[in-house]
């Protein structure tokens, strides 16, 4: 059982969607830190979300291979294969996977490294490392370590199957709440792109009719009032994000001022 492709390119699938599990929930939703909070002299918030987006690149490069070694499998196996051992390998790779994300980050990201925690403002983030470790690493692991391992029934949805459907629909719904912007948010953020010098961001936000609320140290990013009809144009004028306008802002939408 443990050597049928479904089992190996379904954990692979599983580990990219627990880097975007974590990535959207705890980078973007939550914001309890980034991918690079904790590493020396990297202060500048759009060097932190730009990390942030590497990630989730490379996270679709995993997720997307995956997919094509499950397509491979599929196409192999032809009019054999088998509808049981698909909902039994398959559900309990993607859980393994997604488990195995957890404990490598955990182990390598927080303790190892040490370029971020869970939560960054706990008194004990050690305390936080360790229930995330267990809840979404451990814990998912074991579970599909057991699907893999027993049995299926035909004609009724297997655990697995089930597990699938749970952990890729709450993966896709907390992306789609990230990218709505919160009621009670009344303010746009902006990233620039690299280059643009003060003098530039200054006659934009005026051209907008935008209010500056704050920014970094090089205007890099900036938080404005303005009316969210004009928030558009400022992707003609040199910016690379903009909170409220749709993917791949946002983590931006959720920005605490």
């Amino acid at each position: 059982m443990w050597q049928s492709p479904w089992t190996g390119w379904g954990m692979v699938l599983g580990f990219a969607l627990g880097g975007f599990f974590d990535g959207i929930l705890l980078h973007q939703i939550l914001q309890w830190h980034h991918l690079l909070s904790l590493v020396p002299g990297l202060t500048d918030l759009r060097m932190q979300v730009l990390w942030d987006g590497y990630f989730h690149a490379l996270m679709y490069l995993i997720a997307a291979i995956g997919l094509w070694g499950l397509w491979k499998a599929h196409s192999r196996a032809g009019d054999a294969w088998d509808r049981r051992a698909w909902g039994r390998q398959l559900g309990g790779a993607l859980l393994i996977g997604f488990g195995l994300w957890h404990v490598v980050d955990g182990i390598l990201s927080h303790w190892v490294l040490g370029i971020h925690r869970i939560k960054l403002d706990s008194p004990n983030p050690l305390v936080w490392d360790l229930i995330w470790l267990f809840v979404f690493g451990v814990a998912p692991a074991l579970l599909g370590w057991l699907l893999v391992r027993g049995g299926g029934r035909p004609g009724r949805i297997s655990g697995a199957t089930l597990a699938l459907l749970l952990l890729t629909g709450t993966t896709l719904g907390l992306g789609v709440w990230s990218l709505r912007p919160p009621p009670d948010q009344p303010f746009t953020t902006v990233v620039f792109r690299p280059g643009m010098d003060p003098q530039q961001v200054f006659e934009t936000l005026a051209l907008l009719d935008a209010r500056l609320v704050w920014s970094d140290p090089t205007l890099g990013v900036v938080v404005v009032d303005m009316p969210p009809a004009r928030k558009w144009a400022f992707y003609s004028r040199g910016a690379l994000l903009v909170s409220g306008s749709g993917v791949p802002a946002g983590c931006f939408d959720w920005a605490r001022i």
